[in-house]
């Protein structure tokens, strides 16, 4: 196409408009080439550069259309199916194929968790663990992580979700449960629970300037218990037992189970075991409401 006179300048226009249809309807590529002036680098006036194009530039670059035609239909390829055990490197008792009925009934149909702290006190693999649980139980999971270029003490936080029916985002705005493993984060993230939400923040009391909110918080020193295990690296699993004491979502033993597969050191192993029941045991006995409000689960 020639930007050189009118009717050119037509040609053009419809040939622009019938790209932008293709695109659209998702027939084919379309590339369209178009002679156009340039007074300013030319140094001409602007009707001597459309004649320059007419008479000059159009011999050398032929104006046409090079190529027109409907892509030939193609059958659709069915793409190859593996279990999903297989795809996971699972063995095939340790997860349900999709369309299995769930090892358990679960009481929701949604639960959305945020978990944020800093980095390094294994923020992001808390959320790996309740999602890969929820996967073994036969749930719809997704995990979205969040943090910053610092490999430790930089801000970390990240989305899990657990559903019975298929999820369309991993972004979550206003989580019903959020695990705070520091006073920051949970200065951050508290206001953006749900009204009749949870709150599990690893200290004994929460700030006194926090203010009223519509959510209950638990508190739970998981970095004390961690230490009286003998491993502050363990306080995520304190917490971690802590919730699913408080809320049954997800069965210990799946969260257990999944989590010998990210550790092959026996003593790390049974550190993160005790500090899973040591998590539900102070759940079960001894956590503190320092807001209270019902715990609601969709």
């Amino acid at each position: 196409m020639a930007l050189s006179d009118n009717k050119n300048i037509m040609k053009a226009r419809r040939a622009i408009r019938r790209a932008l249809e293709i695109q659209r309807d998702g027939i084919g590529f379309s590339f369209v080439e178009i002679l156009s002036p340039c007074p300013t680098i030319w140094g001409m006036d602007p009707i001597p550069a459309r004649k320059w194009v007419a008479e000059h530039m159009i011999p050398v670059f032929p104006l046409q259309v090079f190529r027109d035609r409907k892509p030939e239909p193609v059958a659709e390829a069915v793409p190859p199916q593996r279990p999903l055990a297989e795809v996971l490197g699972l063995q095939t008792a340790e997860v349900m194929e999709p369309g299995e009925k769930s090892v358990r009934e679960h009481s929701f149909n949604r639960l959305t968790v945020k978990i944020a702290g800093f980095g390094g006190q294994g923020v992001l693999l808390l959320g790996q663990l309740l999602a890969e649980a929820g996967m073994r139980e036969g749930l719809e999971v997704s995990w979205l992580p969040s943090y910053g270029p610092e490999m430790r003490s930089g801000s970390a936080h990240c989305h899990v979700c657990l559903s019975r029916e298929r999820i369309g985002s991993p972004l979550i705005s206003h989580p019903d449960v959020l695990i705070a493993m520091n006073k920051i984060s949970l200065r951050k993230f508290a206001g953006t629970v749900r009204p009749g939400g949870l709150i599990l923040y690893n200290g004994s009391t929460v700030p006194a300037d926090l203010g009223s909110l519509p959510s209950e918080i638990l508190c739970v020193p998981a970095s004390a218990i961690a230490d009286k295990l003998g491993s502050a690296k363990v306080a995520n699993m304190v917490l971690l037992g802590a919730l699913l004491e408080n809320l049954g979502c997800l069965q210990p033993a799946t969260a257990l189970a999944v989590l010998q597969t990210k550790t092959s050191k026996v003593a790390l192993l049974e550190a993160n075991r005790k500090a899973l029941e040591e998590g539900s045991k102070f759940a079960r006995t001894d956590s503190q409401v320092c807001e209270t409000s019902s715990p609601v689960i969709q």
